[in-house]
């Protein structure tokens, strides 16, 4: 069965169409808009999934308008965008260092954004926005920090991996430290932060996401024939027209970007950015870096896993950071045990 499908304009001009990886992602599109739905009627006053989309077009009561609108859509969007902005950050750093363990969570960028936060937290008892802005400063600081200690005449994955893990070790101990000389209460704020969760999240952590999602993700997929040919090493890819060093900069940078504003607006939410990519490979069966699949699967995961996390224990609603890292623990032992029997570890 042909699963690439050609099509011809008539200016001319073509493109090739996999079929089975466009099923994927529509099939992932549906399945984070259901749980979703779901997600948005649970709660202390539950709501069936046919009023909340009545409401979502405008067809509730007063009541139901604003727990919806104000109180619960808000979460899910911020759940929505944060797992595909860690899903598309995982797929470009993967990508980048042709390694599947080459995600955010492994190379510190995480870590990064936690110790911008527990900075502000500990140092300064800083409001919201503050830690917010903390946090993206701090992964921002990190990957441009892991960037330039990998660089030796360009980039290469397995330095990029190494470099990672090295700064990752030195800013845990550093968060570390920061909780320990803190008081009990900063203390207590920075580990909730630090196990990540979208509980509180409001309006105002939905519209900078949606922004910078907006700006970023064309960016990245008009970009995603260039980071593809450079699978194909550099030497090719330069010698048929692409600039190798300067796609991938400008990847990284998008990568970071996309990964420090998640962690800024949920907290290191771990393992998505690890898992998502994968999934997303093995489902379309496609090489390449699987852009647009590993974006719908991230948002699909975030969103089914915040579910799980409110229905799991009943009326103690677990963070989502509590779900995703138990998950994404199992699928890293699984990933391991596979890569080395494949003999690439």
């Amino acid at each position: 069965m042909k699963t690439n499908r050609v099509i011809r304009t008539p200016g001319g001009l073509s493109l090739r169409l996999d079929v089975r990886a466009v099923t994927v992602v529509v099939l992932l599109l549906l399945a984070a808009l259901a749980a979703s739905v779901v997600l948005i009627g649970t709660g202390d006053f539950p709501i069936s999934a046919s009023d909340v989309v009545r409401t979502l077009l405008g067809n509730g009561n007063p009541g139901q308008e604003f727990i919806v609108n104000e109180l619960r859509l808000p979460r899910v969007l911020v759940g929505l965008l944060v797992g595909a902005s860690l899903g598309l950050g995982g797929a470009l750093f993967q990508a980048v260092t042709r390694n599947p363990l080459g995600s955010p969570d492994v190379l510190g960028l995480g870590q990064g954004a936690t110790a911008g936060a527990l900075v502000m937290i500990v140092l300064f008892s800083g409001s919201t926005a503050q830690v917010t802005v903390g946090a993206l400063v701090g992964g921002l600081v990190t990957g441009l920090a892991i960037y330039l200690l990998a660089w030796k005449q360009g980039v290469h994955g397995y330095r990029l991996v190494l470099v990672g893990i090295g700064v990752s070790a030195i800013v845990t101990a550093i968060n570390g430290y920061l909780l320990t000389v803190s008081d009990i209460v900063d203390a207590a704020r920075a580990v909730v932060w630090m196990t990540g969760s979208l509980g509180g999240r409001d309006w105002d952590q939905v519209w900078p996401l949606l922004g910078l999602c907006a700006v970023l993700v064309p960016l990245v997929l008009a970009h995603a024939r260039g980071l593809r040919m450079t699978e194909m090493g550099d030497d090719v890819s330069n010698a048929l027209g692409v600039r190798v060093e300067r796609v991938r900069a400008l990847l990284m940078v998008a990568a970071v970007l996309l990964t420090a504003t998640a962690t800024a607006a949920a907290g290191p939410v771990s393992f998505v950015a690890l898992t998502a990519p994968q999934l997303a490979r093995r489902l379309t069966r496609s090489p390449g870096p699987n852009l647009l699949p590993s974006l719908c699967m991230g948002a699909a995961l975030l969103v089914t896993a915040d579910l799980a996390s409110q229905r799991a224990l009943g009326a103690d609603q677990l963070p989502v950071g509590v779900v995703t890292g138990v998950l994404g623990g199992v699928y890293l032992l699984w990933l391991l045990v596979t890569e080395r029997r494949a003999g690439r570890i």
